[in-house]
């Protein structure tokens, strides 16, 4: 256990260029605290102790900001920066070397039973603001951008960006390469595009019914 909280801190070393001590560390990062009430949390949810680790799990979210339901199973070396507004689903499978920045939400989708929460990978990074839905998996190396809503399964060594989340980076080769960060999918004016055509088709057909007296 107490190694397992070592490479806890060791690792916001590796990945926080803000980390000047120990000290520092263990006294004023909210994301390891968070991740140490979730395993002290989980310790008791395994042993059927549901009513205890939640109380864990509630007085860590009170705290921190963070929310982890202490059903959730965390690998090794996960690291969440800065941390506020971050949310893990009961179901939800991470693994190890895995980092979450502020307003991540590993969430369901619904009402739905079993298994409702996203699988991530080893060594996967989910960026400020993402939200990741439903039992889906984000394989491992993959990236998901800021802000991006992703509701399918993410293949390994992926980049993910957009609303909803559409892979643009594959095993190093960019898929779409006309893609622009700041013009990103919005389902709804293309939708409002494809009903102007269809408006528009009707009206031409209609000019020509008139013009052929189709029309009474």
């Amino acid at each position: 256990m107490f190694k397992l909280f070592k490479e806890d801190i060791d690792v916001i070393f590796e990945q926080d260029p803000a980390a000047r001590s120990y000290f520092e560390v263990i006294l004023t990062y909210a994301g390891l605290h968070a991740i140490w009430s979730h395993r002290i949390a989980h310790f008791f949810y395994k042993r059927k102790l549901y009513f205890l680790a939640r109380m864990i799990s509630q007085i860590s979210r009170f705290f921190t900001g963070i929310e982890i339901h202490p059903g959730a199973k965390i690998g090794r070396r996960f690291f969440i920066d800065h941390g506020m507004g971050v949310v893990v689903g009961e179901t939800c499978e991470i693994g190890d070397n895995v980092t979450l920045y502020q307003g991540v939400t590993l969430g369901g989708t619904g009402k739905e039973k079993g298994k409702r929460h996203p699988t991530v990978e080893s060594n996967a990074l989910i960026a400020a603001g993402a939200k990741v839905l439903g039992s889906i998996t984000v394989g491992e190396n993959s990236k998901i951008g800021a802000g991006s809503v992703v509701l399918k399964d993410v293949p390994p060594n992926s980049t993910v960006v957009g609303i909803p989340g559409t892979v643009v980076i594959q095993d190093g080769v960019r898929v779409k390469k006309d893609f622009n960060h700041s013009d990103l999918p919005d389902p709804i004016a293309e939708r409002c595009s494809e009903m102007e055509r269809e408006i528009q088709e009707l009206r031409q057909q209609l000019k020509e019914a008139e013009k052929k007296g189709d029309l009474i």
